[in-house]
């Protein structure tokens, strides 16, 4: 898969190392939030929640074609209980490819910049790598872009790894890890 940005490069990726498999994160929540599937009633505040994130391509229409590579109770929100409105998000996704042929992704990670800092991703996609480990999946992964340091510094943070598949992906990651101040070793992901 190729970015539209920075001159069509390949996103980065990241996966589940299977030493992790048999210790899925745990979702953990501050007070004041709930962590919860998505329901149809939700699409409006979803959509709106995907732009304030910065999702701006995101309606109807796409929406109605992730829906089918998404698993069941694997599509999640957290609510801010006192306002109910959906403030993070992301899918458990079946999506195998050349790279993955049996893969299950973490996809579409989103959260509501007025809600920063709470550790509301960490919280679904804590939930998103559970039910993929419990769906059976042994393949995990994620694509992001080099600018999305705070989501990369969350996947490191929850156990994800970089992985090296093309030409100048250790140089393009030692970029990343070394602006976000997070130690890797030179094979990690390979």
């Amino acid at each position: 898969m190729t970015w539209e940005g920075a001159g069509r490069q390949k996103q980065l990726q990241m996966i589940w190392p299977e030493r992790l498999l048999d210790r899925p994160p745990r979702p953990e929540l501050p007070e004041g939030y709930e962590l919860r599937c998505y329901e149809d009633t939700d699409e409006s505040q979803y959509l709106q929640l995907m732009a304030r994130a910065g999702f701006d391509n995101w309606d109807h229409d796409r929406l109605e074609r992730e829906r089918p590579s998404i698993l069941s109770d694997g599509f999640f929100l957290v609510v801010h209980r006192a306002t109910g409105k959906a403030v993070a998000t992301a899918m458990a996704q079946h999506s195998p490819s050349e790279l993955h042929p049996c893969g299950g992704v973490l996809g579409w990670v989103a959260g509501d910049p007025e809600h920063k800092g709470k550790r509301l991703g960490l919280a679904v996609c804590a939930a998103v790598v559970s039910r993929l480990v419990q769906a059976g999946y042994r393949r995990i992964y994620l694509q992001t872009d080099d600018g999305r340091l705070p989501a990369i510094k969350s996947y490191l943070k929850l156990g994800f790894e970089p992985f090296l598949f093309c030409e100048g992906m250790a140089e393009r990651w030692q970029k990343v890890c070394e602006t976000l101040g997070w130690p890797r070793s030179p094979d990690a992901g390979q």
